[in-house]
């Protein structure tokens, strides 16, 4: 059967121009953003407001007030966060919004005083200054809110925030399931078709409104390609092999996976399940990062590649200026890697070899003394420093600041493409690459000559992966200059 497609909305992104896409289809990332940025933005600059309004001069010559504006907006968003005030259903319930609001703020000032209490820490005129802070915060969020909670509402009624979701099966269960999930669950995901390698009465071509759109071979082409958001199992228990077959191409892919439990003869305690609708599901794979996550590792992407940039910028034109003066040719070069979800981005570089005499999809790798490299590729390969213009590409959204190196498409270890060497080698990108990563400050970057090499090199990848938090990834950027220092295998 031909698998039948949708367009792509993640590949269009790049077609269409970004702000045109900011604009045109809210995302779920798109929002948390949105709203976490202006809550900090808000708490701030509010604070900031209050305090020059209502305090005396002798405390602009402390540090006080301006650890004090920074450490309540902490404060109040981690509280916010923890009362799970940043997800869509709550972001669309203006009610409990106020609630969380309220208590957010009265917690992050009384936490934060009485810290300073402890520490003996006074703040001249701070009663005044708190008072119209917090009230300012209230005054300027709960309109805030509202606006948001009827954006968040005409969405869902769009269709905007749903869930892209395909099911995988047929028969009795499937109708069962599609029935209940339309009458309880449509609101939160949008079902596209059914996947099944069966035919007949026991699978047919279509039920309720949707249709069979694929097999079981087709189905992780369609997910990568569609922006898939959930995978539903709906085969009965008994086809326990087939199960299995599935999960064992489904880890690789960076979306939900579960397996429905409506007619499950077992029944398990509720906490055991998870819930669209009424309908309860049995948790089997879990996207890397959930829509926090994603929001959080995304504006500290972008800030702190704003700033190292800004920073860098003068090394960086010295290097530009360096190239240019030792061989002729351009001083950026693009490649094409592979990105999230198997996605294509063109990664910039400062550019290393004779121009051409270039390898676009690196089909050899560089080796020590290779011919190809000029003398100042040389150097700024084995620093790192050539790696710098990627920064572009974390604020474009492409990259990350850490996260799995973006291979290039060609790239061989021992004379083999990589996904012919390692077994789920497409697992790596479940998550955005980045310009660091766990395997690179533990020493596995540069030429991959040897099996062994990627294979240590994906097995830090996935480990990464399972275990993101954003402490592990300050932790990565700080032994980054560390292992810079480690030469080998490094050309």
């Amino acid at each position: 059967m031909a698998m039948e497609t949708l367009a792509n909305p993640a590949r269009q992104t790049g077609r269409r121009g970004f702000w045109v896409d900011l604009f045109t289809r809210l995302t779920k990332t798109k929002l948390i953003s949105l709203v976490l940025v202006f809550d900090l933005a808000a708490f701030c600059g509010l604070g900031l407001l209050a305090l020059m309004a209502r305090s005396s001069h002798t405390m602009y010559d402390s540090l006080v007030p301006p650890v004090t504006i920074i450490l309540v907006a902490l404060v109040a968003v981690y509280i916010l966060q923890r009362l799970w005030a940043y997800t869509v259903s709550a972001l669309g319930a203006f009610v409990r919004q106020v609630r969380a609001l309220l208590i957010a703020c009265t917690g992050a000032f009384v936490l934060v005083m009485g810290l300073y209490f402890l520490l003996d820490i006074h703040v001249i005129g701070e009663r005044a200054w708190l008072i119209l802070w917090s009230t300012l915060v209230i005054l300027v969020l709960v309109p805030f809110r509202l606006l948001v909670s009827r954006v968040v509402q005409a969405a869902e009624r769009r269709g905007d925030l749903q869930r892209r979701a395909v099911i995988v099966g047929g028969g009795k269960a499937c109708e069962d399931l599609v029935a209940r999930l339309e009458r309880t669950g449509e609101r939160t995901i949008r079902i596209l078709g059914l996947f099944d390698d069966r035919g007949g009465e026991r699978s047919p071509e279509q039920v309720g409104r949707y249709r069979k759109i694929g097999t079981f071979e087709e189905l992780e082409t369609y997910a990568r390609e569609n922006a898939v958001d959930l995978l539903i199992i709906a085969l009965p228990p008994s086809a326990e092999e087939r199960i299995l077959h599935l999960l064992k191409r489904l880890w690789q892919l960076p979306v939900d996976v579960r397996i429905a439990a409506h007619v499950a003869k077992l029944k398990l305690a509720k906490r055991a399940y998870t819930y669209i609708g009424d309908v309860p599901f049995l948790a089997v794979f879990d996207r890397p990062l959930s829509d926090w996550n994603t929001t959080v590792k995304a504006l500290f992407d972008r800030v702190v590649a704003a700033i190292v940039l800004v920073a860098l910028l003068p090394v960086m034109l010295l290097v530009a200026l360096a190239i240019k003066l030792d061989s002729r040719g351009p001083v950026f070069f693009r490649q094409q890697r592979f990105g999230f979800n198997n996605n294509l981005i063109g990664v910039y570089k400062f550019r290393s070899m004779y121009a051409d005499q270039a390898d676009l999809h690196a089909r050899k790798q560089v080796t020590k003394d290779d011919p190809r490299v000029t003398r100042v590729g040389r150097f700024i390969r084995r620093t790192s420093l050539d790696e710098l213009p990627q920064l572009i590409n974390v604020l474009r959204g492409e990259l990350s600041l850490v996260g799995p190196r973006p291979h290039a498409t060609q790239t061989m270890a021992a004379n083999q493409l990589y996904q012919d060497v390692v077994a789920g080698y497409f697992a790596r990108h479940r998550m955005k690459p980045g310009i660091t990563g766990w395997a690179q400050v533990n020493g596995w970057r540069g030429e991959t000559d040897t099996v062994e090499k990627i294979e240590r090199r994906v097995e830090h990848d996935l480990y990464y992966i399972e275990n993101w938090s954003l402490t592990l990834d300050l932790y990565i950027l700080a032994m980054t200059p560390f292992s810079l220092l480690n030469l080998r295998n490094a050309y």
